[in-house]
């Protein structure tokens, strides 16, 4: 059986309206993940995809059934503000597992606050460049209730660390990576670099295992380093993470 939830978020983005409508659209995969269902802005047709409003710059709104009653539907509610701003008022309804509602709300809940943040991240320092998605989920030994204190320490968070920090950041056989922490929780931790938002998920908290993506920006000016190559990318990650979780491993 089924419970409907209803998630409310209003948030403040350094962007046009015109600009958001464009990064909740089309340009997703720079701040969330990639949606293929939703084409670039200004293609689209009401009936699409469950798409049930098309407003741009003003209003998105998708909605998706299935069996048993169950729905998910997301709005996007856009509004100008003085000083080139805009207002996004975001509504995320749908119908969970009631057997453990609250553990998936929460879920649900501390992942919008997340995304939303790391929209606002995306909109501030790399708004319209050219964005490469890169996921990469931890093995399934990452599920334990330590999982992603684990992963923290091996990146050198320690508990004192906090939004504003410097961190830099090894992965064997890549060039150290020097980081702002621009989120911490919990569950959750945002590093931005010159080039890209480096998001870590704690979802071990909700019955996953720890998550990983990447969100990795072109630079087109003539003077700009090398963008690093998404394959070496995803692979130095992926048998960082994997190496973490092995048996016997350690952080030291």
């Amino acid at each position: 059986m089924g419970k409907e939830f209803e998630i409310r978020r209003e948030v403040v983005l350094p962007a046009t309206p015109e600009e958001v409508f464009a990064a909740v659209t089309a340009d997703t995969g720079a701040w969330m993940f990639p949606k293929e269902d939703v084409p670039a802005v200004g293609g689209h047709t009401p009936e699409d995809d469950g798409v049930t409003a098309w407003d741009p710059p003003r209003r998105f709104a998708v909605h998706a059934t299935g069996d048993d009653g169950w729905f998910n539907a997301l709005e996007y509610l856009i509004e100008a503000r003085d000083g080139g701003t805009a207002v996004l008022r975001y509504v995320h309804s749908g119908v969970l597992d009631a057997s453990d509602w609250d553990d998936q709300y929460d879920g649900v809940a501390l992942h919008t606050d997340f995304y939303l943040h790391t929209l606002g991240q995306y909109l501030r320092y790399f708004g319209g460049r050219p964005a490469t998605f890169i996921e990469v989920p931890g093995p399934q030994s990452s599920q334990t209730p330590d999982a992603f204190t684990l992963l923290l320490g091996a990146l050198g968070v320690t508990g004192t660390v906090t939004a504003g920090d410097r961190l830099r950041v090894q992965l064997p056989g890549a060039e150290p990576l020097d980081t702002v922490v621009d989120y911490r929780t919990d569950h959750f931790l945002g590093l931005r670099t010159d080039h890209g938002l480096y998001r870590f998920f704690g979802r071990n908290a909700f019955g996953h295992p720890v998550g990983i993506s990447l969100h990795l920006f072109a630079d087109d000016s003539p003077h700009a380093a090398p963008h690093p190559d998404p394959e070496q990318t995803r692979t130095a990650w992926r048998n960082w993470v994997d190496g973490l979780y092995a048996p016997g491993a350690t952080t030291g």
